[in-house]
């Protein structure tokens, strides 16, 4: 059970909120979280939050532990199997981290399906990732639960050593850096490049050796690795993939809370959600100063060039649909809950522009 799983460990990050330090509560049950990232990440703000409200909502009763790199575990699968076991709590992982176990979460890499923020916070704090929840736990056996889907770093764009790319015809030739998994790969292909699996510790020194000419990132990630001292100097916003965190919780652990601590875990999951929601729009402001000030070339599609990416890339959708195990099913409850998301947004464009 959860309240017998873990001890203080001496590698925890162990973050004091003001609160815990004088709360007369007896803590029943400690919540082991990793990320396998940095405290300059939006993972990390989100689990400093969901730490602090935790902690505080339950006056006591559930401590949190943070173990922020490697400490636990040291890539999706792993990390993902310490969730299944229980001997960890809380992990966060990006759609291709967790593709290996969950193919059909991939839906999220899907290019151009979500356009902006107000949409894709919407869909996410719905039902769509109650569905995905549904089918993670089937997958699982019961064994690991999506809490919830946050954001780490923003939207994917294109960005190459190379020139700008304002049409899918300025692709040809290059060859862009993706993860290990189809999905990516086939995007690329479809807009014209070479893509080209590199493991990301290894992208700085391929850009400078010409082993690829460019990836699929956020401006974030762009800046905090220094990409653009190796090259990487042409940026196209074209926000073709809303970079999910999937924050995964172990299901018995989860269910051996009674309902009202339950409620706060619950709770502590909408804040965490919150905060990465806000955490890369304030990093994206210097970072995207940062580039263009070291001589970046940051370049807008319009709404008519992001329409014809969008079209050269649509066979990426079928491509999932008849490849993915549930894709038909997870891509049906995306595709419903944007549209849905658009529709409530077009009326409350007409309640406040007027």
């Amino acid at each position: 059970m959860l309240k017998t799983l873990t001890k203080v460990a001496a590698t925890a990050v162990l973050l004091a909120t003001p609160f815990a330090a004088w709360a007369g509560g007896h803590q029943e049950f400690t919540i082991r979280a990793t990320a396998n990232s940095n405290e300059n990440d939006e993972d990390y703000d989100g689990l400093v939050v969901f730490k602090n409200y935790v902690e505080s909502a339950s006056n006591g009763r559930i401590g949190v532990e943070l173990f922020i790199g490697t400490q636990l575990c040291s890539n999706g699968a792993e990390c993902l199997e310490g969730v299944a076991e229980g001997s960890i709590d809380v992990y966060i992982s990006t759609s291709g981290g967790a593709a290996g176990i969950f193919p059909y979460v991939q839906v999220l890499d899907l290019p151009y399906l979500m356009s902006d923020d107000r949409v894709a916070e919407a869909v996410l704090q719905g039902d769509f990732t109650r569905k995905m929840r549904d089918m993670a736990l089937e997958t699982s056996d019961g064994a690991i639960r999506l809490m919830t889907i946050g954001n780490t770093g923003g939207w994917r764009n294109f960005a190459n050593t190379q020139r700008r790319l304002a049409s899918p015809a300025d692709f040809e030739g290059l060859k862009i850096r993706t993860v290990v998994a189809d999905l990516p790969q086939i995007l690329v292909q479809e807009l014209g490049a070479s893509a080209t699996p590199i493991p990301w510790p290894e992208l700085f020194t391929s850009f400078q050796t010409g082993v690829v000419d460019g990836s699929k990132n956020g401006i974030t990630d762009i800046m905090g690795m220094k990409f653009p001292d190796a090259g990487l100097q042409y940026l196209t916003l074209d926000g073709h993939a809303y970079m999910g965190a999937l924050w995964w919780m172990s299901n018995e652990n989860f269910m051996a809370m009674p309902e009202d601590l339950r409620r706060v875990v619950v709770d502590g999951f909408s804040q965490l959600q919150q905060a990465t929601f806000a955490s890369p729009k304030r990093k994206s402001i210097q970072a995207y100063a940062d580039f263009v000030a070291g001589g970046g070339d940051l370049y807008v599609p319009t709404p008519e060039e992001k329409a014809v990416f969008a079209e050269a890339a649509a066979p990426v959708q079928e491509w999932f649909r008849g490849n993915v195990d549930g894709g038909d099913e997870i891509l049906d409850a995306l595709i419903a809950a944007v549209g849905d998301a658009e529709t409530a947004l077009a009326e409350d464009y007409a309640k406040d522009l007027n």
